[in-house]
């Protein structure tokens, strides 16, 4: 997810050709490392000894001074927005604030490998978008993709309901997660283009920090961290390391590569939930996370 919010927001247009085109390997190792880097943001999540709320809020709130000196080096504005787009801008940041605590809450209830692919869900929900507003009804491909994910979604939802109802509900967590982050690109679709991704990534930031504040302090939870370590491992790994370098991929590779190499995240993510936190896979969750990953794929591959 990662749900990280704002660069796969570029994917629902095709990217520009670049110049100077770096060296394939090089590009495929930053498409792939990007990802690695956003699979391993729910362990730093779990690992972090404030709340999960909390966690998100220093993730943005750290991250913040290095995204103005990004958008700054992009050559993007931060200034001259008008009343109305900061107004949605801010929408944009409650929205998402408010799906980032929730797959956060969720990262600590479901199986992380799930939580991943939950918490990307928000590119089937677009997809889904894209039929209601212009009217029109899936092509085959597509209704494969909503056949995919809705048996993968079911298989999933009922092993964590064998598990236990914490399980499930975690797993609602991080769909809901999904479900916000679609609503966060669509509100935000017209501004990314006059501002540009960091820069309406530090806006975004700027306004969501004390909205996943008040939350965390509603929830009683612990937002001083004892151990830093997971914190500055969070806002590293996710929003520098990983939204960095899918920024940079985003110019050179199409929706369909970029949606088949986010399927290494549930796969790390399942991985090391395994090794870290025993969190054993049977055949029938493994055949779940295909059906939804391929899923996300196709989903990615057909937006607009």
């Amino acid at each position: 997810m990662e749900n990280a919010g704002g660069p796969q927001a570029e994917l629902v247009r095709k990217p520009p050709e670049p110049s100077g085109r770096p060296a394939a390997w090089l590009l495929l190792a930053g498409l792939l490392g990007g990802n690695v880097a956003l699979a391993l943001g729910p362990w730093f999540v779990r690992m972090a000894d404030t709340g999960p709320v909390s966690a998100g809020f220093w993730r943005l709130l750290l991250a913040l001074p290095f995204l103005v000196l990004l958008a700054r080096a992009n050559g993007q504005r931060l200034t001259g927005m008008s009343g109305k787009t900061l107004a949605l801008v801010a929408l944009g940041a409650v929205t998402f604030a408010l799906d980032l605590a929730s797959w956060h809450i969720g990262i600590g209830m479901t199986r992380l490998g799930n939580a991943v692919l939950f918490g990307n869900a928000g590119s089937i929900v677009l997809l889904f978008w894209v039929f209601i507003a212009h009217r029109v009804l899936p092509k085959r491909l597509e209704w494969l993709a909503i056949i995919f994910a809705l048996t993968g979604a079911a298989i999933l939802m009922g092993r964590s309901l064998e598990i236990s109802t914490a399980t499930l509900i975690g797993d609602l967590f991080c769909l809901a997660a999904g479900l916000l982050y679609a609503v966060y690109l669509l509100t935000l679709q017209g501004a990314r283009g006059a501002f540009g991704s960091w820069s309406l990534l530090a806006w975004v930031s700027l306004f969501g920090c004390p909205v996943l504040l008040a939350i965390a302090l509603a929830l009683g939870e612990p937002v001083w961290p004892g151990d830093w370590g997971p914190i500055v491992g969070l806002f590293i790994g996710s929003q520098l390391i990983g939204q960095g370098l899918m920024v940079y991929s985003l110019k050179y590779f199409p929706p369909l590569v970029i949606g088949l190499a986010l399927l290494t995240q549930p796969a790390v993510a399942s991985l090391y939930g395994w090794l870290a936190f025993g969190e054993v896979l049977s055949a029938l969750d493994i055949l779940g996370m295909v059906l939804v990953a391929a899923a996300l794929a196709v989903s990615r591959a057909r937006a607009r």
